[in-house]
């Protein structure tokens, strides 16, 4: 049947959907920047263009190949709070998550144990992130908080809006130093929504350079994605209860970019 055939009042259209075939974990030998592990949690320098976990459209090659290699096996997420297991066990012993094109810091939780407290942690904001980004223009003021709930865009649904029937997302930023018709700021997560720094960036007028989802490309930089590094990390460790704190600097792309930017 061609898409223009008319129908009339009474045909029947029968078609069959194929289903995508269900993601299978898999150990990958992928090279990792191992930050800091141990017996309980590992913490990795997650480059940008990785994903960070499987999914229907980037079924190999992430950052949860790569630990399975390197760690062997990762405990498994409780179920959500409907009851329901994870698909697939796809986020095993992820406490967050970083966009693909989005470098940084990750920790990952290595037991059942450790999975459980951090994810604990997580929820009562016991885990400080901090994240270095380049965007356009200079905000005004020099530091403040944004605050915007965020949902699913309805006109692009791979995309994320601030809506007013959103998830409460809450951002605050600093300028770290003022560049030529741009900014680095740094920014601190209240909450951990999808893309909340590049949607509530663009939203406030100052998109991250290089993000062509929220923003544009910058043509006087050479940016294969949007020029956002997750830094700093502090959290408690899950068992001894001793204070961590890691920091990475940003990639050499990112650098580069914001030397340009300088002149």
């Amino acid at each position: 049947m061609k898409p223009s055939t008319p129908v009339a009042a009474g045909d029947e259209i029968a078609f069959s959907v194929s289903l995508p075939a269900p993601l299978e974990l898999r150990a990958q030998a992928i090279p990792l920047d191992i930050v800091y592990e141990d017996a309980d949690l590992i913490v990795v320098d997650k480059p940008a263009g990785m994903v960070t976990h499987p999914a229907h459209g980037s079924r190999d090659g992430t950052l949860v190949n790569a630990l399975l290699a390197h760690v062997g096996a990762l405990p498994a997420q409780p179920k959500r709070d409907d009851g329901e297991p994870e698909p697939a066990g796809v986020r095993p012993g992820l406490i967050h998550r970083l966009d693909r094109d989005t470098s940084g810091l990750i920790v990952v939780a290595k037991t059942p144990h450790a999975l459980s407290m951090l994810g604990k942690a997580m929820q009562r904001r016991a885990i400080a992130r901090e994240y270095l980004g380049l965007v356009a223009g200079i905000p005004e003021p020099d530091q403040g908080t944004i605050e915007g709930p965020i949902g699913r865009d309805p006109q692009h649904p791979l995309r994320f809006a601030v809506r007013s029937d959103g998830k409460p997302a809450v951002t605050q930023y600093a300028i770290r130093e003022r560049l030529v018709r741009a900014s680095e700021l740094v920014f601190r997560l209240e909450t951990g929504r999808t893309h909340q720094i590049r949607v509530h960036m663009a939203a406030f007028g100052y998109p991250i350079l290089g993000d062509t989802v929220y923003g544009r490309r910058d043509s006087r930089l050479a940016l294969t994605g949007q020029a956002l590094h997750a830094w700093r990390l502090r959290l408690r460790h899950p068992r001894t209860g001793e204070s961590l704190e890691f920091e990475t600097p940003p990639p050499s792309g990112y650098q580069q970019a914001r030397d340009a930017l300088r002149t």
